[in-house]
């Protein structure tokens, strides 16, 4: 089961995503896109929550109201982010697991899905970063409901086939680089011939310039006439 909510509308039309637990979190690690920019609270255990930005972008676009609709979604489904209830029926007992809303100021570490390293010996849903350099933090200091609640009323369930999405999107995309190297190699044709067709102008021009051409007159005042050439001979 993979959870999906809309951001703000005034930060654009995105979707945040994030799965039901470790192993839906295996496969979005293992089928994610390019677009994709995944979050997690720092040093905690927490859902590991998406947002998949327009074809183009990079982390670098992600304005700030995204990025708090982002950071605040994930403290809300942090196990030490948030509140758990526990009942034990024959105890008739409600235990209250509180952790989340009294740790304020924690970080969310946010990073583009292909810096997102995955080893054999990592356990499922773990994972580790190519490159921390590519990593970005982000302080929350407190869960605000408001916005939570807002994310909450947009979220909707689905059991999606992450493997042939991903692979439908990879075909497209390479039928697209095939039309676009198609297109390429009809443009570099076109100009080779128009470079020839130039050329060939040019060297026509040239032989046409009246300096480089003899008139009939002068051809034939610097021609014997046959009597003169007979003369010669005699």
């Amino acid at each position: 089961m993979v959870f999906y909510f809309k951001a703000r509308p005034d930060a654009g039309d995105y979707t945040i995503f994030m799965g039901l637990d470790k192993f839906e979190n295996e496969e979005l690690i293992k089928y994610g896109f390019p677009e994709d920019i995944w979050f997690h609270v720092d040093k905690m255990s927490s859902a590991h929550v998406y947002v998949r930005l327009h074809k183009g972008q990079t982390i670098d676009d992600i304005s700030e109201g995204l990025l708090e609709d982002c950071a605040q979604l994930v403290k809300a489904n942090s196990i030490q982010g948030n509140q758990y209830y526990f009942i034990y029926p024959n105890l008739f007992t409600i235990v209250c697991l509180s952790a989340g809303n009294k740790v304020n100021n924690v970080d969310v570490v946010y990073t583009p899905w292909a810096n997102l390293k995955k080893t054999a010996s990592m356990d499922v849903g773990q994972v580790g970063f190519h490159n921390p350099k590519m990593v970005r933090t982000v302080r929350v200091e407190k869960r605000i409901n408001e916005i939570v609640n807002r994310l909450n009323k947009t979220k909707v369930e689905r059991k999606p086939d992450l493997k042939a999405e991903r692979e439908a999107v990879g075909a497209a995309e390479r039928a697209e680089r095939k039309v676009q190297q198609r297109d390429k190699k009809r443009r570099e044709e076109m100009d080779r011939l128009a470079k020839e067709r130039q050329a060939e102008i040019r060297s026509y021009k040239g032989l046409m310039v009246s300096e480089n051409m003899t008139s009939n007159k002068e051809i034939a005042s610097g021609n014997k006439s046959l009597q003169e050439l007979e003369e010669d001979f005699m």
